[in-house]
């Protein structure tokens, strides 16, 4: 259907049809010029509301009008703007939208188009989403206008769709053994070759071709996003960037994600920092090297080593832990309310007392555990450099309750997969070694350091408490049967809006050390626990 009317689609059961034709009105459209009409509108949407807005836009839009489906948008200058790129730089003609079946507001729709390069033509097919909103001021009907309307990969602002030579040839990612990447082997692996694209193929020696691909705006490059291909043409000359990776153990972490949704994982080398396998289940954003989440209890370990090495805790020594603890106007608590009485800080540590670490606020300064993550961890300066982009944790500098907050892994402390695991092999090695999938070698780049190491006491009871705890504390069931000189820690963070915490667990077995996050899991030792004990035993 091109240019004319897009065809009618049935709905579900009992939802009846509907067509969009290409004058992008409706039956019994009066162009809202009587009185009533101009009367600010509210309530909530009705199916014909959703309808007749969404059948002008995708009218419009099929017929190559950017004009007149902006105006069916709540968000005219930035729909015209994308949508005449689609046209002139994308190339993509030919368009045909056919919309699904309405559900609320919300209208699905897949397109199939043509991208025309010169003397090259390539079918293109997608699905999409619009959303019909009541604007502001008049609540007058209109799409809901994002970039991800147009193609589900356009993340934000600036991002656009064009047709032209590569602007980066492509590489051939292989493991550390020689043999391929690709996303097809490794499903989760598809940011991260995105990723090594943009870093490298202009280095590795290839040549570009004709493509398809997401160039990113401001906005997704300050969240270091990566252009992406979406359609090649014509072929390039790839070349070839050697990884970290361990193909057997890659494999293994693409399973343990899978079996359980929206779950994260990163292995790693204590003494190199190799990354030997790196996994995200949904295949999409990569959590694992660029999420930004609270780390929950994890985040202790860091807590722990500022605790002892100013003399506030000790792990032998007794130490409090109280059901609840109030400090900045928070009333802090336990998980199920519980305390330990005359307990040592081990003992705490083990079972993660929340109120044992909250009760050591009023004693530090209010930039005391940036500096503990910056200066022994290399953690929250952005400096990391492991060869696609990262995100290397944030530990801001709070006063007061969030102060409070950050010392459990709350408040305003960020994490991912990587730097939890970064974490973990800083214990086990004692020193802090830059995580990194492509050695500093292939592009003479410099690995991120930390100013300082903890002094030899301190290390000895930070590797008492985690070992601990993989025995007799929350990690003890994840961590059975992982031999080894192991430690570990879990980790449950709460988050606004959400039914159950999200699930972490950092540990390390000899040379190795992983950590790994689940979404809305619970409890870290029932559920990232497992993924990352898995990784650990198949590495040992």
């Amino acid at each position: 259907m091109l240019g004319g009317v897009i065809a009618a689609v049935v709905a579900g059961a009992g939802a009846g049809v509907w067509a969009l034709s290409g004058d992008g009105t409706a039956a019994g459209d009066d162009a809202r010029t009587t009185a009533a009409a101009k009367k600010v509108r509210s309530g909530p949407l009705s199916a014909a509301e959703v309808t007749a807005t969404a059948r002008r836009f995708l009218a419009a839009w099929q017929q190559g009008r950017p004009a007149e489906a902006a105006a069916a948008t709540d968000s005219a200058a930035s729909a015209r703007a994308l949508l005449t790129s689609y046209a002139k730089d994308a190339r993509i003609t030919d368009v045909t939208l056919t919309p699904g079946a309405a559900s609320g507001a919300k209208v699905p729709f897949s397109v199939e188009a043509t991208v025309v390069f010169e003397d090259v033509r390539e079918p293109l097919a997608y699905d999409s989403e619009l959303t019909v909103v009541r604007r502001d001021g008049d609540g007058e009907p209109r799409v809901a206008f994002t970039p991800a309307v147009v193609h589900p990969d356009l993340a934000g602002d600036g991002d656009r769709l064009v047709t032209g030579e590569a602007g980066d040839p492509p590489v051939r990612a292989v493991d550390r053994d020689g043999g391929e990447i690709t996303a097809a082997k490794y499903p989760s692996l598809g940011t991260v070759l995105d990723g090594l694209r943009e870093k490298y193929g202009k280095k590795a020696g290839g040549t570009a071709g004709v493509e398809l691909r997401v160039v990113r705006g401001k906005a997704s490059k300050a969240k270091k996003l990566s252009g992406k291909t979406l359609l090649e043409l014509t072929e390039g000359t790839p070349g070839t960037v050697r990884t970290t990776l361990d193909p057997e153990l890659q494999v293994l972490a693409e399973k343990q994600v899978e079996a359980t949704g929206k779950a994260s994982v990163v292995l790693t080398r204590v003494s190199t920092g190799e990354i030997l396998a790196v996994a995200n289940s949904g295949h999409g954003f990569n959590t694992a090297f660029q999420g930004s989440l609270a780390p929950g209890s994890t985040m202790k370990v860091v807590t722990s080593s500022l605790l002892i090495e100013k003399g506030l805790a000790a792990a032998d020594e007794e130490h409090p832990c109280p059901k609840y603890f109030t400090y900045g106007g928070w009333k802090f608590q336990n998980d199920d309310k519980f305390e330990i009485k005359d307990g040592t800080f081990k003992a705490s540590f083990a079972r993660s007392c929340n109120t044992a670490f909250i009760s050591q606020a009023g004693k530090l300064s209010d930039d005391a555990l940036t500096k503990q993550a910056q200066e022994v961890f290399g953690l929250s300066r952005n400096d990391w450099a492991i060869g696609v982009p990262s995100f290397d944790g944030a530990v801001p500098v709070q006063s007061a309750a969030p102060k409070a907050a950050s010392l459990i892994g709350q408040g305003g402390v960020r994490m991912n997969p990587l730097n939890m695991a970064s974490v973990a092999a800083t214990v086990k090695s004692g020193t802090f070694h830059q995580p990194y999938l492509v050695a500093p070698s292939v592009d003479d780049r410099t690995l991120a350091t930390a100013s300082r190491t903890l002094s030899a006491g301190t290390l000895a009871q930070l590797r008492e408490l985690m070992a601990y705890t993989a025995v007799h504390g929350t990690a003890a069931e994840a961590m059975a049967g992982v031999g080894g000189d192991t430690g570990a820690k879990t980790g449950s963070a709460e988050v606004d809006g959400q039914k159950k915490p999200n699930g972490w667990f950092t540990a390390y077995r000899d040379d190795l050390a992983a950590a790994g996050v689940v979404q809305a899991g619970g409890h870290g030792g029932d559920t990232a626990g497992p993924i990352v004990a898995a990784l650990l035993k198949a590495a040992g």
